[in-house]
């Protein structure tokens, strides 16, 4: 098979890894030497249609996987045809793409071949290669096996940006029925160990004095969620998110709806969950990050332990918190106002700055590109006062979701060409 042909198998075939986005490492360029830059300058950034990044070289070492995972495409007994590369047509593609302004970087993934470690050892050449002997200092982000020898792990740390370890499924029994060669509890163990490496990278950057220490994943370690494949609900799933974010201090996690594939087990829905549940997924999970929000105080927004899909959850909780509000614009906590929908925290910051200089007015928000719609029924201002009873009326949600503001009636529909 040519190159042409591997390339186009294996970068079809890691399209089911989410985890790609390349933010968060240290800055590096190639003005002084070397060859890339981490920095994204002059280069071409693609996007799927739901917004993940696809700058990167995305692709698999091999398709081929001696573990049978019933969620994968790859798994062993699946009728794929299979693809390997070798570690120098891979370091070749990489500096070729990177060299066309194609990419930023390189994300490698791979199935498991002969075993655990010899993988994780081809895994590392190939960023070993692209740093010692090709000078490159692009981003690297290597999708590390758990069960590989904890030595291979810190070396792999040692070359890449980002590691990641997919969990894959939020409960054991899951992956026990679905992925019976991966066990939850080991990969929370190849966590915790790539967990201590970084913060001991991070402390010795932090005190060194001269000599800059040796690296080790500064852009931190990430993991991937199926959305689907079980029984799991949202609570569970988000659980399980705060715990790795909480345990392991991880960067990221990601949500990938599940696909179905052909020739799929039984044990397997035959449909994929909608893909609104994701993207609510995504949005609850940056509520939890960086709003101060707790899991429980999410899922209150919706019912049965599952997200409303209708509207974002920061509106799903404030809709059933509303003796919270209306809140002042000029005198709320920066806590309070970041639970107002519509307000991003980076406008909340510049909000509260703006306060130190006089009074901020709903007006104001506008130049903020703020949604005054969405955040008018929720706040006072000094210009600005909701209608009596809005914030309690039964007729608030559907005001809120409803294209054409507030005296909507009713959804748009597509005009007959024959009416």
């Amino acid at each position: 098979m040519d190159l042409r042909a591997k390339l186009a198998l294996l970068a079809d075939a890691a399209k089911y890894d989410a985890s790609c986005a390349s933010s968060g490492t240290e800055k590096r360029d190639s003005r002084q030497g070397g060859l890339g830059s981490t920095e994204g300058m002059g280069i071409c950034h693609a996007y799927a249609p739901d917004g993940r990044c696809i700058s990167l070289l995305k692709v698999l070492l091999t398709n081929a996987c001696v573990f049978d995972c019933a969620y994968c495409i790859n798994r062993a007994t699946s009728n794929v045809a299979r693809a390997r590369f070798t570690v120098a047509e891979l370091v070749k593609l990489t500096l070729a793409f990177y060299r066309r302004n194609y990419i930023e970087g390189l994300f490698l993934s791979s199935g498991i071949i002969r075993s655990p470690d010899y993988t994780m050892e081809q895994l590392i050449r190939v960023a070993r290669t692209l740093r010692e002997e090709h000078g490159f200092l692009g981003y690297i982000h290597l999708k590390t096996i758990p069960e590989a020898a904890p030595e291979l792990l810190a070396e792999a740390g040692r070359w890449a940006d980002r590691l990641s370890i997919n969990v894959e499924l939020p409960q054991v029994a899951s992956l026990k029925r679905l992925a019976p060669e991966k066990d939850l509890p080991a990969i929370g163990g190849a966590m915790q160990q790539l967990a201590g490496r970084i913060a001991e990278a991070k402390e010795a950057r932090r005190t060194a004095r001269r000599a800059a220490p040796p690296r080790f994943a500064p852009a931190g370690q990430s993991t991937q969620m199926i959305v689907g494949a079980d029984d799991s609900d949202d609570r569970r799933i988000l659980g399980k998110g705060a715990e790795l974010y909480e345990k392991y201090g991880l960067r990221r996690v990601y949500y990938s709806g599940y696909s179905p594939i052909p020739e799929a087990s039984s044990l397997l829905p035959p449909a994929p969950p909608p893909l609104l549940r994701e993207h609510r997924l995504y949005q609850a999970d940056w509520l939890l990050r960086f709003y101060g929000f707790g899991t429980e105080e999410i899922l209150a927004g919706g019912e049965g332990g599952m997200l409303d899909l209708e509207i974002d959850p920061k509106l799903a909780w404030a809709l059933k918190h509303r003796a919270d509000f209306p809140v002042d614009l000029n005198s709320a906590p920066r806590e309070l106002l970041l639970r107002v929908p519509g307000l991003g925290a980076r406008n909340v910051e510049r909000i509260v700055a703006a306060r130190q200089e006089g009074r901020v007015r709903l007006a104001d928000l506008a130049r903020l590109r703020v949604p005054l719609r969405k955040v008018a029924p929720f706040l006072l201002a000094p210009d600005h006062r909701a209608a009596p009873g809005l914030l309690d009326s039964p007729r608030l949600r559907a005001m809120l979701t409803t294209p054409g503001g507030f005296g909507a009636q009713a959804r748009p529909r597509q005009l007959s060409l024959f009416s």
